[in-house]
């Protein structure tokens, strides 16, 4: 086997091999010596086996990932792979097990955790994937809904529909050539998702005779998914925020003499599978779980002789696909025809997809499968005993759109509607819009103003109801001017932005504990619901992120708004603060497996959730940033070598190395790092 590894100038893998085969084992053991703890967190959350290491905190996701059953769908999903495929994947998880020892060594969680490096299964990637994108689609917002619907009509499931929920959304933009400085496509974007300690993204270059592709890797899967350019195509998603798994609510009975489970559906009672699996806890009693699984699928809340008895139906475990077969497809690229059939065999997530190439291709469509069923199941959770609500069989048709000129993609309600219920509000998209249609000239290095702008239009029907406001104090006056000559931009240094984040905490703290909201202030007090879901479930974040229709709405009369508005600016004026930039309280606050903070603390960022710079925090919980751009790409088809990309943290995984952290400065200031392509810049590394 001949495999050599490059770095660039920040750490960055480039991989080159004699084939595919040995080039995925190559890949593998790279993501091993490079994220061995990362991987290793990320197997055992699919197996869910991590309170085995982590303590009773890692319990309820361990025992949801037994009880979806998702060890159990990558080895279906895995089996049913053409055999290309299947040994593809299975050449990197070799490599994997050839790199885990060296990185564990390296890795001091390891060591503090008292974790061994396991051993791979072919499936495992596959099982890493899906615990990864489970909740992706957001299904637990249905069990919301249908609390909202039980204690406040039915009149009222769609009151906190946001037209974007704000923990959600990626951005991205395909520019012909007609508008850019070279006559070529330019394709650009920033996907939000939790920022993590290491990232959920790495940047790596994959190259043997068949291909060479540059692109943003999830650690423990081969391949480049979701973002990578070939040198003569390139291509990049969003979230398109279709709804394609549903909740039923179950009737369970035990069987007559006591074994085995029965549950209700559109024929009568049927058997469903039934067994008890224990999940080990470090420092605790290890505990048991009963994994159930009707014919709609596995059950996630409840069980027999339970009240609340709710399964989960999803495309890969019905159809025992996940889509892997696409990804060494989109390797093998070379037009975007060819993308485009590679994505044909998409499955989960669903995505919007963008693509463009040296001949003048264009792309722009949804990749994924969407199963017909009746409205109502995505809205809430439906009778599993009714046959209106079982699946028709066949997949939704999945929409595309011509591009001219300029295509963003930004989750919002557009190309994808048809699929879905809730989606972004149009503010991102139509910053994007805004700011693209600015020039004709544009340019890979200009892309990084779009990536980071901070004008907040959402703040519009706040600021109008303040500015609306008679009768105030002498400081609440003072306060109200001086929004309203706010710029509306989260700067980081913005103290203005500051005192608006403070006033719109108060209103949504305020609007939460409306008595007409009363019913909702503990609606996960049910024992019922798993702690897994219930960040879905609190009504503050709820208020947060629907703020602007909950300020609109006419289904709560009984709101006065403006009082509200008015006791908020008041509160905040009350409290007389020195300026504080919004950096200082908008912080950073990564996803750690063992938590810890860098010297100094993590840095204050810019940006809001509506921003086209997404950096999200929970309004009325707090102003941290826990999800944001995880990472900063533009795909230049003139030259690939002028494209540039960037990751909140660096290369490596490995505290102390000196690309743990090197990329966060520039991240921070929206900078963009060079992408290499010349193998004589690279420095070779020798093993």
């Amino acid at each position: 086997m001949s495999t050599e590894v490059f770095r660039d100038a920040w750490g960055i893998p480039h991989l080159r091999a004699d084939d595919a085969h040995e080039l995925a084992f190559a890949q593998g053991r790279n993501a091993a010596t490079d994220r061995a703890w990362q991987i290793e967190v990320e197997r055992h959350r699919s197996q869910g086996t991590t309170a085995a290491f982590l303590g009773a905190d890692a319990l309820g996701w361990d025992v949801f990932a037994r009880r979806s059953r998702l060890d159990d769908t990558a080895r279906r999903c895995f089996r049913a792979l053409d055999a290309d495929t299947a040994a593809w994947i299975t050449c990197y998880v070799d490599g994997v097990n050839a790199g885990l020892a060296e990185g564990a060594r390296r890795a001091p969680e390891f060591a503090a955790t008292g974790l061994a490096p396991g051993t791979w299964e072919p499936w495992t990637p596959l099982g890493i994937w899906l615990s990864t994108h489970i909740l992706f689609a957001g299904f637990p917002t249905k069990l919301w809904r249908e609390e909202v619907a039980r204690r406040l009509g039915d009149e009222a499931v769609t009151l906190f529909a946001t037209d974007g929920p704000g923990t959600s959304g990626s951005n991205g933009w395909l520019v012909t050539g007609e508008h850019t400085a070279t006559g070529a496509p330019l394709i650009a974007g920033d996907p939000h998702r939790f920022i993590e300690d290491p990232g959920i993204y790495q940047q790596v270059r994959l190259a043997c005779p068949e291909f060479d592709v540059v692109g943003l890797a999830v650690p423990g899967i081969p391949g480049i998914a979701h973002f990578g350019h070939t040198s003569t195509v390139a291509w990049a998603i969003t979230n398109a925020m279709a709804d394609y798994q549903d909740l039923y609510r179950e009737q369970l009975r035990r069987g007559p003499d006591g074994a085995g489970v029965e549950a209700l559906g559109p024929d009568g009672w049927r058997p469903a599978t039934v067994h008890t699996e224990t999940v080990e806890v470090a420092g605790g009693d290890p505990v048991e779980t009963e994994v159930v699984e009707t014919e709609r699928g596995p059950v996630i809340i409840g069980g027999p002789g339970e009240a609340v008895t709710v399964s989960l139906r999803c495309p890969t475990r019905v159809y025992e696909d996940l889509g892997f077969a696409a990804l060494p497809a989109l390797l093998r690229a070379r037009t975007v025809a060819d993308v485009d059939r590679a994505f044909e065999r998409w499955v989960e997530p669903v995505n919007v997809v963008q693509a463009a190439d040296t001949e003048g291709g264009l792309l722009h469509r949804v990749a994924g499968r969407v199963p017909l069923r009746h409205g109502d199941n995505g809205l809430r959770v439906v009778p599993a005993w009714e046959a209106a609500y079982a699946w028709r069989g066949e997949d939704r048709p999945l929409p595309r759109a011509d591009i001219d000129g300029v295509a963003v993609m930004a989750n919002q309600r557009g190309l994808a509607a048809p699929l879905g219920v809730e989606f972004a509000p149009p503010y991102r998209a139509d910053r994007i819009g805004q700011l693209l249609g600015g020039s004709r000239t544009w340019t890979a290095g200009e892309m990084a103003g779009v990536h980071t702008d901070t004008y907040l239009a959402s703040a519009r029907p706040l600021l109008e109801l303040i500015a609306g406001l008679d009768g105030l104090s002498a400081p609440g006056t003072r306060l109200r001017d001086r929004l309203l000559r706010w710029d509306r931009r989260m700067e980081a240094g913005s103290t203005d932005a500051t005192v608006y984040a403070a006033v719109r905490t108060e209103v949504v703290r305020r609007i939460a504990a409306h008595p007409d909201l009363a019913a909702l202030t503990e609606p996960v007090a049910d024992p019922a619901y798993p702690g897994v879901f219930l960040p879905w479930l609190a009504l503050t974040s709820r208020v947060a992120f629907a703020l602007e229709t909950l300020l609109t709405t006419d289904l709560l009369p009984g709101i006065d708004r403006p009082g509200i508005v008015a006791e908020a600016v008041e509160a905040v004026a009350a409290t007389d603060p020195a300026p504080v930039p919004w950096g200082d309280v908008h912080r950073l606050a990564p996803w750690q497996a063992l938590p810890s903070a860098p010297p100094g603390g993590w840095p204050g960022v810019a940006g809001d959730h509506d921003c086209v710079l997404s950096t999200s925090s929970v309004p009325g919980v707090t102003d941290r940033c826990a999800r944001g751009p995880a990472a900063r790409y533009v795909w230049d088809l003139a030259r690939r070598e002028d494209s540039l990309w960037v990751v909140p943290l660096g290369a490596s995984g490995v505290p102390g190395d000196a690309h743990h952290h090197d990329q966060l400065p520039l991240w921070l200031r929206g900078e963009l790092v060079p992408v290499t392509t010349d193998w004589n810049r690279l420095t070779k590394e020798s093993r």
